[in-house]
């Protein structure tokens, strides 16, 4: 599908662009989430709180009933039973209603046992959900790493290891042999109470293709404590979290006792819940992550009340909310999403998270929530009206299950494939007369351009709208706008930095392009001076004499455009002298040259080595002896 939507969009929009029945599904779900923050309506709503005291303790309990009447703020917007509080001066009614009444009473106590349940092991989707709520990390790098430690790691007198089972899978299932050696584990180190008597097991879904079982240390002998001084960081980071988690997996349940309060005056009841963990079972040593917290959840227990029993009103406390919008999605969140609706395989969620970034539909911010750009919602709207279909969730769902069902061999490949392609080819057809081309559409403004007084046309480009004089080439003006709420177009003033150009004397300003912000000359076109707004940072020692630099100049770390790390000398232009591993100030021990360059491998650590051509001198130091510049 993509190799003929992406051409689609090349030609209507712009080159570089693709789409995909799992990508543009992704990006739809993000751009509609930000449509429904964008229409959003916060709703006004108060509680109202009871702190009493009895002879135990103080509880403190929130307003639920009123005169028979539940308060449902859910339920009462939807049109159905129930009411809230929705001004400050209701709200302050009540507590006017009871502040001087002395009739309070527990009407109900509640006492039950919760068990909480392990959670199963990974699976490629948990994993990266996981790996990004406790670890920080994106799908991609969770990825990268459970690659280096599925593949092996050099572990001393053992070898090259590999301490992970293969990483991509949908399968919850474990080798009988690695859950007797687990049990083994949770029974040496944390007792019998912490070991179930049957192994727990974990319902597989309909959809898994279960080739590989789910992700575990391959040795209960290789704890991370016992290799972390052959892991980097965050191999060990990664590792500890799916020890922890299998560990986990067969432990017993967590126990708590949960207890509900319901207590009462002049026809107003008000609900305390707390609860008191009796046993940590798994929670010992995993405890999963959460997207957001659990409002409902209570980590306090509360003091032993009887059913009856009075209590003194200590205060009525009224509190002001307001609805929220619901939240936009993270990586992580979106991946939950897309495995819990059937859309996509493990092995590429990573791989569709980076594109749709990549592609710039979408971009993170500074939360790491996922933003759509103005290309993502351009390209979605294009799509969704052009192909309703495939953009369909339901539709990318059901095609997932019958390319499963052909897997097995349950259904015939070229059934499946006509009964997709040919509306697909008709849709496509249409699709290239009647979509929109935004390419060569061009839309005036009322707003005349500051060189040759023409209207401004709005035009598209790698970074989304900006203005552009039709006069093009003759008149090369642009400019960035902003549309207020009413849509009105507001011209971008460039922000200054105070910086002059060094060419034409005028001030340099901010502005945006492929790789992100950088330094332009406010005089362009005329001028097109650019500047870097990473800066060199000096290492303090010189550029070597040539032939390999020009013996002259300084050293200094330097960022190329997409953000890696290089060291070349501070007089280029004029010297090119450039390496990618970082020059120290510590003589060749074999040639005297006045410096050598390291690298950091996965296998060996640190190594250095001598530029000097004709010098062999090549070292292996270890970890933590470079130099910082």
């Amino acid at each position: 599908m993509g190799y003929q939507l992406s051409p689609l969009l090349w030609q209507k929009v712009r080159r570089g662009l693709s789409a995909g029945r799992v990508q543009s599904v992704a990006v739809r779900l993000i751009v509609e989430r930000e449509r429904e923050i964008q229409a959003f309506k916060p709703v006004e709503y108060w509680n109202v709180v009871a702190r009493l005291e009895s002879p135990a303790g103080t509880i403190e309990a929130k307003l639920v009933e009123v005169d028979g009447k539940k308060i449902d703020l859910k339920a009462a917007r939807a049109g159905g039973e129930g009411f809230f509080l929705g001004s400050q001066g209701e709200a302050q009614a009540i507590v006017e209603r009871l502040q001087e009444r002395d009739d309070w009473r527990v009407r109900s106590v509640e006492r039950t046992e919760k068990r909480r349940n392990p959670p199963p092991p990974f699976i490629t989707s948990t994993l990266q959900q996981e790996a990004a709520r406790k670890l920080g990390f994106q799908p991609r790098r969770t990825m990268r790493i459970a690659q280096r430690l599925y593949e092996g790691v050099e572990l001393g007198p053992l070898g090259v290891t590999g301490l992970i089972t293969y990483m991509r899978t949908d399968s919850t299932r474990t080798a009988p042999e690695a859950i007797e050696a687990v049990r083994g584990r949770i029974l040496a180190t944390f007792g019998e109470d912490y070991l179930p008597a049957k192994p727990n097991r974990f319902r597989v879904k309909k959809s898994a293709q279960d080739a590989h079982e789910a992700i575990r240390p391959t040795s209960l002998e290789l704890s991370p404590s016992e290799v972390q001084r052959y892991l980097s960081d965050e191999e060990l980071k990664l590792y500890t979290l799916i020890w922890n988690r299998f560990l986990a997996s067969q432990m017993a349940p967590a126990r708590f006792d949960q207890t509900t309060v319901e207590i009462e005056s002049d026809g107003c009841v008000f609900r305390a819940s707390g609860q008191v963990m009796r046993f940590d079972g798994f929670l010992r040593v995993y405890q999963e992550g959460r997207d957001a917290p659990d409002e409902e959840e209570e980590a306090d227990g509360l003091p032993p009340v009887a059913e009856g029993e009075r209590l003194r009103l200590l205060e009525l406390v009224p509190s002001q909310h307001f609805t929220q919008p619901p939240p936009r999605y993270t990586q992580a969140s979106l991946i939950r999403a897309l495995e819990e609706q059937g859309i996509g395989r493990p092995s590429t969620y990573a791989t569709i998270m980076a594109t749709i970034i990549d592609r710039e539909y979408v971009r993170q911010d500074e939360q790491k929530r996922l933003v759509p750009t103005e290309l993502g919602m351009l390209v979605t709207d294009l799509l969704v009206g052009s192909f309703p279909d495939v953009l369909n969730v339901e539709f990318t769902a059901e095609l997932e299950n019958e390319l499963d069902a052909v897997e097995a061999g349950r259904k015939d490949w070229i059934s499946v494939t006509r009964k997709f392609w040919q509306p697909f080819k008709a849709d496509l057809e249409r699709a290239a007369i009647a979509m929109r081309d935004v390419r060569s559409e061009i839309r005036e403004t009322d707003i005349p351009c500051e060189q040759c007084g023409r209207n401004l046309v709005i035009k598209w480009g790698r970074n989304g709208e900006f203005l552009a004089c039709p006069a093009y080439p003759e008149c090369k003006f642009t400019c960035n706008f902003s549309r207020e709420e009413d849509g009105t177009i507001r011209i971008e003033t460039p922000e200054e930095t105070g910086e002059t150009c060094d060419k034409c004397g005028s001030p340099m300003v901010y502005k945006y392009g492929r790789f992100g912000r950088f330094l332009g000359c406010s005089k362009y076109p005329e001028c097109k001076n650019v500047k870097s707004l990473n800066k060199p940072i000096p290492l303090g020692i010189a550029c070597p004499a040539p032939p390999l630099g020009c013996g002259e100049g300084s050293l200094v770390q330097r960022t190329t455009r997409r953000g890696k790390i290089f060291y070349g000398c501070d007089r280029y232009p004029k010297c090119r002298f450039a390496s990618w591993e970082r020059p120290v100030p510590f003589p060749c021990p074999e040639c005297d040259a006045p410096f050598v360059v390291e690298k950091v491998t996965k296998r060996l650590g640190t190594v250095r080595r001598c530029l000097r051509e004709g010098c062999e001198y090549t070292e292996t130091v270890g970890e933590g002896v470079s130099v910082e510049p």
